[in-house]
């Protein structure tokens, strides 16, 4: 069996591993890094439960060989918070109730981070558009949006207290 060696890395942390060429980034994360909270739905890039953000943009992981990610930068739901407080995103899903099951609330969270990013005040329509490629099989998306708009309002006063106010 042939295999690379790559190196990552994964939520300020570098990684090295042999991997076979046709392992896919989001084995890389789950199965050789332990890094499960990015979540396998689809296998098709169709429910955006994998995204992860790699060198700063959105992706969805279960569409990428983990050698193409040889040397990249890459965020996970588990790199979010910072110092033991919540990102304003992850804020805004627990105050707004952005979920309900959670298997797609990681993907959710990515994408709503990037789009921030993009776009620190980001009104309805905007966060609908950011958060198309990631579906919910729970909820009518009116919560996960208005977690969004929390997280904008919220977010320049830093990492959150971990849910103290």
């Amino acid at each position: 069996m042939t295999t690379n060696r790559i190196s990552v890395t994964v939520n300020g942390t570098d990684y090295s591993a042999d991997v076979e060429p046709r392992l896919l980034l989001i084995h890389l994360l789950r199965d050789v890094l332990d890094l499960t909270g990015t979540h396998l739905g689809c296998d098709t890039s169709s429910c955006g439960a994998c995204t992860i953000l790699l060198n700063g943009r959105s992706l969805k992981s279960c569409t990428m060989f983990a050698v193409q990610a040889d040397g990249a930068d890459i965020t996970t739901v588990e790199g979010l918070a910072s110092d033991g407080k919540y990102h304003a995103v992850q804020e805004g899903f627990w105050q707004k109730h952005g979920l309900q099951c959670g298997f797609c609330t990681p993907g959710m969270m990515i994408s709503a981070v990037q789009l921030l990013d993009r776009n620190p005040d980001p009104d309805e329509g905007e966060i609908r558009t950011a958060i198309r490629g990631n579906l919910c099989r729970c909820t009518g998306y009116h919560n996960i949006v208005e977690a969004i708009r929390y997280a904008a309002a919220n977010r320049n006063t830093g990492a959150m207290s971990g849910g103290k106010q």
